[in-house]
């Protein structure tokens, strides 16, 4: 059994680190030029992995060089309820604050009993997820769905 245990260990860490060797660390100078072209981004997203994933990207774009003028996350769907005061997120986004505006819809936040008040500092609320991608779209922003 302990035996078992100790393969189970290699491969979890083995996993962790394939997993961090195969995330792109640095951009080519061809892509730093193509998204120098339009420095807004905007991103629609339902959970938490991906909400954690976009903050990141956010990263590497500024570790690239990439100049960002807005950066904008839209969350919808069941992550809404993550992003309550003391919560695991309130503390991931506390380095993005300022940096990376957070639209929450309205719409999930009712449907799923999330009260204005609980959120985190730095968030905003929108009446309607898709509506305010639309408005990104119509503005000039290179948005993506997750």
């Amino acid at each position: 059994m302990k035996t078992f245990f100790q393969i189970a260990l290699v491969i979890m860490f083995m996993a962790t680190s394939i997993t961090e060797v195969q995330g792109q660390k640095k951009l080519d100078q061809q892509a730093v030029t193509d998204l120098q072209k339009t420095p807004k981004y905007g991103f629609i997203l339902t959970t938490e992995r991906h909400f954690k994933g976009v903050l990141s990207m956010y990263d590497l774009l500024i570790e690239n060089g990439v100049e960002i003028e807005e950066y904008e996350i839209v969350v919808k769907g069941k992550v809404v309820t993550l992003l309550t005061k003391n919560s695991e997120l309130e503390e991931f986004f506390q380095k993005y604050k300022g940096k990376v505006k957070v639209s929450v819809c309205s719409v999930a936040m009712e449907k799923l009993g999330v009260a204005e008040e609980t959120l985190f500092d730095g968030l905003d609320v929108t009446p309607t997820a898709s509506v305010r991608m639309l408005q990104l779209q119509a503005n000039g922003y290179n948005t993506l769905t997750y």
